[in-house]
């Protein structure tokens, strides 16, 4: 979890790759809507939020229910949104936090190809960021390293949850 840019899509696809775990890319599961908002350059509301933040806990819920467990990659911004996750798996949920500096952010921002978030949206993106760091079943993980040492210090960090 993170802003935009922070790396969660290759992150996520690397602990993926790690543990055999499915990956899911929690931005697909985004309405239309939302991602002709964000392409606009307008920043969603809570409002916006919540029936993707129900669409990928209902993800969760089902791997669980199912007795498996997916990773997803999901901004996560607010503790509300956290919890609204939490609550929704019903079980256990650990959340990776992608920690990075405005500049850094920036520059992959600026350098990805073909995402709809325009780099205009990571002021209001930190804006609204609430950090989880502290918060029960988090592990921040900062993203000035290589993705792989990212990847590594991720995993560390959950096996020792």
């Amino acid at each position: 979890m993170g802003v935009s840019g922070c790396g969660k899509s290759s992150v996520g696809a690397g602990l993926s790759a790690r543990s055999g775990l499915p990956f899911m890319e929690g931005d697909r599961l985004h309405p239309k809507a939302n991602v002709d908002k964000m392409a606009a350059g307008t920043p969603l509301t809570d409002e916006d939020r919540w029936p993707w933040l129900d669409r990928i806990g209902a993800e969760i819920h089902k791997a669980q229910r199912d007795g498996a467990a997916v990773i997803v990659a999901c901004s996560a911004l607010k503790l509300s949104y956290r919890d609204r996750l939490r609550a929704a798996a019903g079980g256990s949920l650990a959340f990776v936090y992608l920690e990075g500096s405005f500049e850094l952010l920036k520059q992959r921002m600026a350098a990805r190809t073909g995402h709809f978030m325009p780099v205009s949206l990571l002021e209001s993106q930190l804006q609204t960021l609430e950090s989880p760091t502290g918060e029960p079943g988090v592990v921040t993980v900062n993203i000035d390293a290589a993705l792989d040492a990212i990847i590594e210090a991720a995993c560390l960090g959950l096996t020792a949850l």
